[in-house]
């Protein structure tokens, strides 16, 4: 069986190529929002954050011989549990790269991290659309506080999220939740209703909505900070499905992948 870390609009066609190509799956979300992980009856699916405990656990129980990691760009903890884990337990591990989909515009300003981006975004003094998750809340809500500046957060609609923003004292009139990527008419709507002059995004890739962001911003005059990706070392990265697939072949055999016929 491959566990396979998913949780982004990749995971249901990751994961039905894998089942397809004869593999067990068992695909892993963080949390339990709805999410199509696929329709084949080779997939079933766990929800749940993990830790290195808990997934070293969770592969030995469940006679994990293999780890697909098609989390997000961004989610370098979750990259290096399961590199550590696949190398604790001498198993491959595959990940799954998603193309980038920025261009260089001169309406954008890159950051280097979460603390960079906050000062950067916050340095214009206009309103500020944070669109980057609930999980790095506390640079932006600190500069705001700082600076006087108005921070609205958008985040999935999801208790966990809308809570995080209230801990880090975002007033709930500037919390908006959703669940992306969201269109250019969402990302216009948010940007008139707030007055908004700066986003602050990470460049997650054409299906994590960066075009669509980065054309509300030129359409409105708006300044793009983005966070740069963490870079992905010590693995073997795919961006190629077909790809993907012969080299997880290659590395398992036997009982892992049933025949076909």
């Amino acid at each position: 069986m491959i566990l396979f870390l998913g949780g982004t609009s990749e995971t249901a066609p990751l994961a039905e190529a894998l089942a397809e190509a004869g593999f067990t799956m068992l695909v892993s979300t963080a949390t339990d929002i709805p999410l199509d992980v696929g329709n084949h009856p080779l997939i079933s699916r766990r929800c749940g954050r993990l830790d290195r405990d808990s997934m070293s656990r969770l592969a030995a129980e469940s006679g994990i011989t293999a780890i697909v990691d098609a989390s997000h760009p961004y989610a370098s903890d979750v990259h290096a549990t399961a590199r550590d884990v696949a190398n604790s337990l001498k198993i491959p591990y595959f990940v799954w790269i998603r193309p980038a989909g920025l261009s260089n515009e001169d309406f954008v300003c890159l950051a280097l991290d979460h603390a960079e981006a906050a000062r950067i975004a916050f340095s214009f003094g206009s309103p500020v659309l944070l669109t980057t998750g609930s999980k790095n809340l506390i640079p932006y809500a600190s500069e705001s506080a700082r600076t006087g500046v108005p921070l609205i957060a958008r985040v999935l609609n999801h208790p966990e999220s809308v809570e995080a923003c209230r801990s880090a004292g975002i007033p709930p009139h500037h919390i908006l939740t959703g669940k992306g990527p969201f269109s250019l008419e969402q990302n216009l709507m948010a940007i008139r209703m707030f007055h908004i002059k700066v986003i602050v995004t990470k460049d997650s890739g054409l299906p994590g909505g960066i075009a669509e962001k980065a054309e509300a911003a030129r359409l409105t005059d708006c300044r793009l900070v983005v966070v740069q990706r963490p870079e992905i070392t010590d693995a073997q990265g795919f961006n190629d499905v077909s790809e993907l697939i012969s080299a997880v072949k290659k590395s398992l055999s036997g009982p892992q992948v049933r025949s076909r016929e």
